[in-house]
C-alpha cells in the first residue's frame, strides 16, 4: 500500500513538472520602484489599499512629492453596476459588478516605465427579494474580492516592467 502511495505521489510530482507548474515566488519588481509615489483619486479605496499591502510586502516604500523614484497613476479606478434582467414584476433579477482600473508607472524624471493599461472584471448576481441584507453584504464581498484580483493584475504587469541596463 504505501509503495502505492509513493508510486502515485512521485507521479503527480512528475507530471506537475512536465507542464510547467510552478510555485509563485514574490514579485521581482525593477529597482526604481524602491521608493514609489502612488497618485490615486481615492487612496483609501479597497483597490488602492490592497496595491499598497501587495507592493509594500515587497519591499516598495510608499513616499510623496521629490522622494519618489517611481511615480505609479491610478486616474481610473471605477466600479459600476449594470442591471442585467428584470423579473415580471418589473425588479432587478440580476445584475453586473465591474471594476475597471487604467495604470501607468513612470520613473523620477517623468519616462514611461510601464504605458497605460487597462483592466476590468466583472461578476454577476442574482438578486433574491427575500434575502435584501445577504445580497448586499454579497455585493461588498465581490466588490472587495475584484479589488484584490484586480490588485494582483497590476503587481503581475509591474514585474514585466524590463529592469534597466547597468
Amino acid at each position: 500500500m504505501k509503495l502505492r502511495l509513493v508510486a502515485v505521489s512521485l507521479g503527480l510530482v512528475f507530471l506537475c513538472s512536465a507542464c510547467g507548474f510552478q510555485l509563485r515566488t514574490n514579485a521581482q519588481l525593477p529597482s526604481q520602484m524602491a521608493k514609489t509615489q502612488m497618485v490615486i483619486d481615492d487612496e483609501y479605496s479597497d483597490l488602492a489599499r490592497q496595491v499598497k499591502t501587495m507592493l509594500e510586502q515587497h519591499s516598495v516604500q510608499f513616499v510623496s512629492g521629490e522622494q519618489a523614484t517611481a511615480i505609479l497613476e491610478i486616474p481610473v479606478n471605477r466600479v459600476s453596476t449594470d442591471v442585467l434582467t428584470i423579473g415580471d414584476n418589473a425588479r432587478v433579477r440580476e445584475y453586473r459588478i465591474s471594476h475597471s482600473v487604467r495604470f501607468r508607472l513612470l520613473d523620477a524624471g517623468g519616462a514611461e516605465l510601464l504605458g497605460w493599461q487597462n483592466l476590468r472584471q466583472a461578476r454577476e448576481i442574482s438578486f433574491n427579494e427575500q434575502r435584501i441584507l445577504a445580497g448586499s453584504r454579497e455585493q461588498e464581498y465581490l466588490e472587495k474580492e475584484l479589488a484584490q484580483t484586480l490588485s494582483r493584475l497590476i503587481v503581475s504587469r509591474l514585474e514585466s516592467v524590463p529592469v534597466p541596463a547597468d
